[in-house]
């Protein structure tokens, strides 16, 4: 079943590929790829779909959050995560990051307390009232899990 997902996925990012250069909007794949990508290149055990609050399993059974974004060549400063809910149960969050072709070109993971303090953080409206990181702020308190360092 994972190479026949594999497989459509990979028609799946051709086309939305194609289609952003096409028309400048995305087709809205990059969650499901994120996912699958990192749940093959990090050994995890996907959860069930629509699970509130996390995406996989760790190996140590921690619950995570998997958020995917692709990047221009040239990104725009201030490029933001999608929405992180602190009321629901998750240990960590895992940002996949991915070219315009879909293909992963890091990812970084960040611990709840982490993810918690910088939300919670006095400052950004946008922030404090959708829950959304900057990239560049993630990664200030996350770690590079892939490619490993």
């Amino acid at each position: 079943m994972e190479k026949e997902i594999e497989e459509i996925l990979f028609a799946a990012k051709d086309l939305a590929a194609r289609y952003k250069k096409l028309t400048g909007k995305p087709l809205g794949i990059t969650g499901e790829v994120a996912e699958f990508s990192a749940a093959k290149l990090l050994r995890l055990e996907l959860a069930e779909a629509r699970k509130a609050g996390y995406d996989a399993l760790g190996a140590d059974n921690r619950k995570i959050q998997i958020k995917g974004r692709c990047l221009s060549d040239n990104p725009k400063a201030g490029q933001r995560l999608g929405s992180i809910k602190l009321e629901h149960e998750w240990d960590s969050v895992l940002l996949v990051l991915m070219n315009e072709s879909f293909d992963v070109t890091e990812m970084w993971e960040a611990i709840r307390p982490e993810v918690e303090a910088a939300l919670l953080a006095p400052g950004s409206k946008a922030r404090n009232k959708r829950g959304a990181l900057s990239i560049n702020k993630f990664k200030q308190i996350g770690q590079q899990v892939w490619p490993e360092k």
